[in-house]
């Protein structure tokens, strides 16, 4: 029997590398260095795939789009998401809400969040009030705080789709 609701949780982590660019939830961001990653290392965009993928038991985001292949090398997560979501769809369960995390110390990222809001709401058809996400620092602790990477936490959940 198919339940009414799956929940899931996503985690990603990435360092910070020169001659990147700055994506974040599908969203670049002027600043002088990006994210170390194959892909195009969008840390927020990787933790929601793996909530959603979670939330099925249909393993993580490594799983689904390997480093070993090299159609994904510097892919956009954008597309990578929007291939989670149609997965998601398949199995017979539609997207519930978004609850985000993002922990760095800069660049400052609070005054982006409505653009990302907009950009993951586009890529999975939902509205924007069904997507939170919020931004923190480490109080200068860690490789967080130290200006080494970025993390992301998401939790999601979906609704099953057949009623």
């Amino acid at each position: 029997m198919k339940q009414p609701f799956r929940t899931g949780f996503g985690f990603d982590v990435h360092a910070f590398a020169k001659d990147r660019k700055l994506i974040i939830g599908g969203i670049e961001i002027a600043n002088d260095m990006g994210l170390l990653g194959h892909s195009d290392a969008d840390v927020l965009l990787h933790a929601i795939c793996d909530a959603m993928l979670g939330a099925l038991s249909l393993g993580d985001i490594g799983m689904h789009f390997p480093e070993t292949d090299k159609r994904y090398k510097d892919a956009d997560s954008s597309e990578l998401l929007r291939i989670v979501n149609n997965l998601i769809k398949e199995k017979g369960y539609i997207f519930g809400n978004l609850d985000a995390m993002i922990a760095m110390e800069k660049p400052r990222i609070a005054p982006f969040i409505p653009a990302m809001k907009e950009k993951i709401s586009l890529i999975i058809g939902c509205d924007e009030d069904q997507i939170s996400i919020k931004a923190s620092t480490t109080e200068k602790l860690g490789f967080i705080g130290r200006g080494e990477g970025v993390s992301a936490f998401a939790s999601v959940l979906l609704v099953n789709g057949d009623k």
